[in-house]
């Protein structure tokens, strides 16, 4: 099976390289990057083979693409790959607009392609344990959540992620989709209210969006939620990012760390204390489903409906910024 990614912008990128090329019975067809020099450069520092174009990139018939540009140029590529019968992996959010995001999901649907949307904390071991017993009635029935996604000023890897039309927002866009998409893949229930405050106290002098902010959530089936969305972290925190949640049931509570799996590792090179994972690799477990959902024909487990969700989940903490009331999640 042969699978080609379209683009660098978002950092994953580099990392899908070695997901698909530890995977048997999977060629990594080649890069392509609006980017030419970032795209020439990463593609010659892993030996990949270069597209000058994603037309033709495109045009050597991978079986399924992967897409990682910035949030706002998602559709272009995916209109691209579905009108030649080319499946797709989609970096999350999957659009920077309700309109945009909805067109992604019916074009795929239209073509007959799989869609995906890359959600790797839904490959999470701890995640998916708690999945599991939650599905087995252990805790009984849900009440609450308090959620968090903090983590450093993105900008440390590309800094489009604070541009507000190329990411379409700032940490509430960076952050919001993952705990939305944990949340309703636990209670099977939809987003109905969202209420979010937000804040830039953080990096104030360095960006021009939001980074910080507190949602409030309702679910259809009235569980409620709460979702701590930030760039709080400093330069020399050990990770990248964070995701924890604490979730309230009939049996008690469920506290959960999805990065607890580490090792704390100093280096006289890197300065800075830094987390080294031995837990499983979540990127590598969501390329997997891709690539066996293309080979079973069958729907991923995360579909372009569940980025579709988070997005409107999202849009609709915007709206309450701005309205400064609590918003009803529209759903196409």
């Amino acid at each position: 099976m042969k699978i080609g990614i379209l683009s660098f912008a978002h950092h994953h990128g580099e990392a899908y390289i070695s997901n698909l090329r530890n995977m048997d019975g999977v060629e990594l067809l080649g890069v392509a990057d609006d980017d030419t020099t970032r795209g020439e450069r990463l593609a010659h520092q892993h030996e990949a083979r270069y597209f000058p174009s994603y037309e033709a990139l495109l045009e050597a018939k991978p079986d399924g693409v992967i897409i990682c540009t910035e949030n706002n140029k998602h559709l272009p590529l995916a209109e691209m790959a579905a009108s030649q019968g080319i499946n797709i992996l989609c970096e999350k959010p999957i659009a920077t607009k309700l309109a945009d995001a909805k067109s992604i999901v019916d074009t795929c649907d239209k073509a007959g392609v799989l869609l995906m949307t890359a959600f790797p904390m839904r490959f999470s071991a701890p995640l998916l344990e708690i999945k599991k017993r939650l599905d087995n009635g252990d805790f009984g029935d849900v009440y609450c959540f308090n959620g968090t996604n903090q983590g450093e000023l993105p900008t440390v890897y590309r800094d489009w992620f604070a541009d507000p039309e190329l990411a379409g927002g700032g940490a509430i866009m960076d952050h919001t989709v993952h705990l939305v998409d944990i949340m309703r893949w636990f209670l099977e229930a939809e987003v109905e209210t969202v209420y979010a405050r937000s804040n830039h106290i953080f990096h104030a002098d360095e960006v021009d969006v939001e980074t910080g902010a507190l949602e409030m959530l309702t679910f259809d089936n009235g569980v409620f939620a709460s979702i701590d969305a930030s760039w709080s972290r400093p330069p020399y925190w050990p990770t990248w990012g964070g995701l924890t949640f604490e979730m309230v049931t009939q049996r008690g509570v469920v506290v959960m760390d999805a990065f607890r799996q580490n090792i704390n590792i100093y280096s006289h090179d890197v300065k800075r204390a830094n987390w080294a994972y031995w837990g499983s690799d979540i990127n590598h477990a969501m390329v997997k489903e891709f690539v066996d959902a293309i080979r079973e024909n069958r729907p991923p487990k995360v579909t372009g409906i569940d980025g579709l969700r988070a997005v409107e989940a999202t849009l609709a903490a915007y709206e309450s910024l701005r309205s400064k009331k609590s918003v009803r999640v529209k759903a196409s």
